[in-house]
């Protein structure tokens, strides 16, 4: 099980937790757009965070979204993730190149610019909930800290880490969430803040061989109670009959348009996984006769 979510509590039910290992779907993700080192790490941290927060919703038709919309180089990443563990995110801009800093690390805050980020959670109400706050240090993580202490009024600490191999594969990828809870007592959160001030690096944590558990461990102590570990994935719902509603959504004089004009056949393609669709001029004439 590569890539999975765990969730639990400590014993004495102070924190509870979420952790993801998202190796295999960030590999899949930034395989799909041919990513730049500094934006597949972007997209890895964004997408490993929306995940967990998918495994904070109560439904299997639960959804969220998160987006994030900057002025730098990346200009914007959209993820959506559901309650089931499927989880699928797109670049607005897969390459990117700039320096990195001057420890080494990618430029993550840099390739983001100032930017917005969008929560919104589809939770089967009238109206989907929406959150936003404005990024402060555009590395991610602390971002998400901070939506969860300003739109949900929750002490969270969010870490997200993506090792990327010489060759632009993901050797490494995944997270922790740890919210406090109301019964956490100020000792408890002492002791948290100082391992944390300690804990380096999770890639590295997991390069030493350490599953996202132990580390969980390592923060926490050993006495926690894992309520359920479920599989994760990169899964996309596009579909030939999704792009035929797209089409339809154009409207019967925008497509009686494009079937008459002398312009090669219609190619969609998906945001998300870049698979493409394919209409030529008899099947858009054809919606037209439905339409």
């Amino acid at each position: 099980m590569e890539n999975y979510i765990v969730r639990g509590t400590d014993r004495n039910r102070q924190f509870r937790f979420f952790g993801a290992n998202t190796t295999g779907i960030v590999n899949v993700a930034t395989s799909h757009h041919g990513t730049s080192p500094v934006v597949s790490a972007a997209l890895g941290r964004t997408m490993t965070g929306a995940l967990m927060m998918g495994a904070m919703l109560k439904n299997d038709s639960d959804r969220v979204c998160v987006m994030i919309r900057g002025d730098g180089p990346i200009q914007g990443i959209t993820v959506e993730a559901d309650a089931k563990g499927n989880v699928k995110g797109y670049p607005h801009q897969a390459v990117v190149d700039i320096p990195q800093k001057e420890n080494g690390k990618l430029d993550v805050s840099g390739a983001i610019g100032n930017a917005v980020m969008t929560v919104t959670k589809d939770i089967g109400m009238k109206e989907p909930y929406t959150g936003q706050v404005a990024m402060l240090s555009g590395e991610i993580a602390e971002d998400f800290s901070f939506y969860f202490a300003v739109s949900e009024q929750t002490n969270t600490v969010v870490i997200l880490g993506v090792l990327i191999e010489r060759d632009y594969s993901i050797k490494q990828a995944g997270g922790i969430i740890i919210q406090v809870l109301p019964d956490a007592t100020d000792e408890a959160i002492s002791e948290i803040e100082a391992r944390l001030k300690s804990f380096t690096s999770l890639t590295q944590c997991m390069e030493e061989g350490k599953s996202i558990e132990d580390v969980i461990k390592m923060l926490l102590g050993d006495d926690i109670d894992i309520m359920d570990k479920t599989d994760a994935r990169f899964y996309c719902d596009c579909s030939k009959e999704r792009m035929e509603r797209a089409l339809i959504s154009l409207g019967k004089q925008e497509l009686t348009n494009i079937a008459n004009d002398e312009q090669e056949d219609l190619e969609l393609v998906c945001h998300f996984c870049n698979t493409k669709y394919a209409f030529d001029k008899k099947a858009i004439k054809e919606i037209v006769d439905e339409l």
